[in-house]
């Protein structure tokens, strides 16, 4: 019982977190004028598109713990982006909070939703 309250615990405090971050940018996205990075070359709102997705939509499927596993490879893949390539250069403490996000996101991703979810597994 306490591995599925726990994975409900890191669900929720992971997604709201990252939601956080998403909302800005799905405002960003219906602005007038979207602008945002373009690190993997696909265009700036093509990869805005991908990280309102990944940090506010997603999100909302790995809270209800619907398809988690599937839901998760979004932040996770955005997370390492935000490392590996954003944020490559610059000090670790400009990497932590990406690092952080993409822990958590992969411990969910890897013992799935818990018991506490609508796929209950």
């Amino acid at each position: 019982m306490n591995t599925n309250i726990t994975l409900l615990i890191t669900r929720i405090v992971f997604s709201l977190s990252m939601m956080t971050h998403g909302y800005p940018k799905l405002l960003n996205l219906f602005s007038d004028n979207p602008s945002f990075g373009n690190p993997i070359g696909i265009g700036e709102v093509p990869t805005l598109i991908i990280a309102v997705l990944a940090e506010f939509i997603a999100p909302i499927f790995i809270i209800i713990g619907y398809r988690t596993k599937i839901f998760t490879l979004l932040p996770m893949l955005t997370m390492v982006i935000a490392v590996f390539v954003v944020h490559l250069d610059d000090p670790f403490k400009r990497k932590e909070l990406a690092l952080l996000y993409l822990v958590g996101f992969l411990i969910v991703f890897l013992m799935g939703p818990g018991k506490y979810s609508i796929n209950k597994k």
